[in-house]
């Protein structure tokens, strides 16, 4: 396995920092949000298959529920066809979006079908969690995935149980909202924090007093920043200006640790107190060798066999290297120093940490 070590470096310019982003790029507008829709429907048309109808008994259901909807009778246990399989069809309803627009689906299998190539999605409706329908769903299913089968061997790459249909869903709900009409507006800092927040209305105030004459931002918390719309401005012309402004974030001082990848990621806050570290690998090597001890001839000897351990223990490292992360340079010095691969610097970390040393959070996935 390959290990790999991520380290992320602030770069500081003079006069205004290389890393400042867009306003727009750091808040989300509380209220303008996307909405997850959900259906349950069923796949048509496919080359034997889809569902078994014994192992997915709801299949039959369902394609005989549809059936008699259009006037046709089917008595219970006829339906025999592998064509069809009971899907499950998601989508994102976006914000704003209105009546006779076009959002892509994604199908995915419910029942035991091996593949949903070729199959086209009968129509469904899409409720979201108010159980109201906003769209419905039909068309042509594209598979990326496939998978083939013969008397000896199968092939499967990809997924072939789930696809897309692109612009498959139509919009015919939409939710009414007077954006423009809203005297306040609230700012959501992606990732929360106070500097974060008060840099945010700073930039907001600077650009409100030379354009309005007056501050309009206020920090509520490390979260949310409220800003009061102006009589002379609509709140879509006011996101429109204000979202181009550059704001500076704060990164908290953080470490993410991925144990199953050995991927190490050390935010450029990161600081560690003054410690002494010393890390050795001990390996220790058992080999089984037995022996087979034979009898001599016309003796009423039996044969049997020895057992025969040899053991090694043999232990590198164990220098020691003091740490002091006045900088992640420093920081990032001292653990090449030791010499360590990505699961020793993981050991280490988690050991300084626990020895209140490392200032910043350890987040372990």
């Amino acid at each position: 396995m390959r290990f790999a070590v991520v380290l992320a470096l602030a770069v500081f310019a003079a006069g205004q920092s290389d890393a400042a982003a867009r306003l727009k790029d750091i808040t989300d507008v509380q209220g303008v949000r996307d909405n997850q829709l959900v259906g349950y429907g069923l796949v048509i048309g496919l080359a034997a298959t889809g569902d078994s109808m014994r192992n997915s008994p709801f299949t039959e259901q369902s394609a005989r529920s549809m059936l008699q909807r259009m006037g046709v009778g089917v008595p219970q246990g006829t339906i025999r066809s592998r064509n069809i399989a009971a899907v499950v069809v998601t989508a994102t309803l976006p914000a704003f979006i209105g009546t006779g627009a076009r959002i892509d689906v994604t199908v995915s299998s419910l029942g035991d079908a091996s593949s949903l190539a070729g199959g086209t999605l009968v129509l469904t409706p899409l409720v979201a969690a108010d159980g109201k329908a906003y769209a419905v769903a039909q068309g042509p299913i594209a598979v990326s995935g496939f998978a083939s089968s013969g008397n000896a061997e199968s092939l499967t790459q990809g997924v072939p149980t789930s696809g897309r249909i692109p612009n498959g869903a139509l919009i015919e709900r939409e939710l009414i909202a007077d954006f423009n009409s809203a005297p306040e507006l609230r700012l959501l800092v992606r990732n929360p924090d106070f500097k974060t927040a008060t840099a945010v209305a700073d930039a907001i105030n600077g650009f409100a007093r030379k354009r309005f004459g007056l501050a309009i931002a206020t920090a509520q918390d490390f979260r949310s920043v409220a800003v009061k719309r102006p009589d002379k401005i609509s709140a879509s012309q006011l996101m429109a200006d204000i979202g181009e402004l550059a704001v500076e974030p704060d990164a908290p001082a953080r470490i993410v640790i991925d144990e199953k990848s050995g991927t190490i990621v050390i935010g450029a806050s990161v600081k560690v107190s003054p410690v002494a570290v010393t890390h050795g690998n001990l390996t220790v090597r058992v080999t089984e060798a037995p022996t087979v001890s034979q009898p001599q001839p016309l003796s009423k000897g039996e044969t049997t066999i020895e057992p025969s351990t040899t053991i090694q223990a043999k232990q590198d490292g164990g220098r020691f290297a003091v740490l002091e992360g006045t900088s992640l340079e420093a920081l990032v010095g001292g653990l090449n120093r030791i010499g360590l691969k990505p699961p020793g610097i993981i050991a280490i970390l988690q050991a300084i940490k626990t020895a209140g040393a490392l200032q910043a959070d350890l987040v372990v996935q």
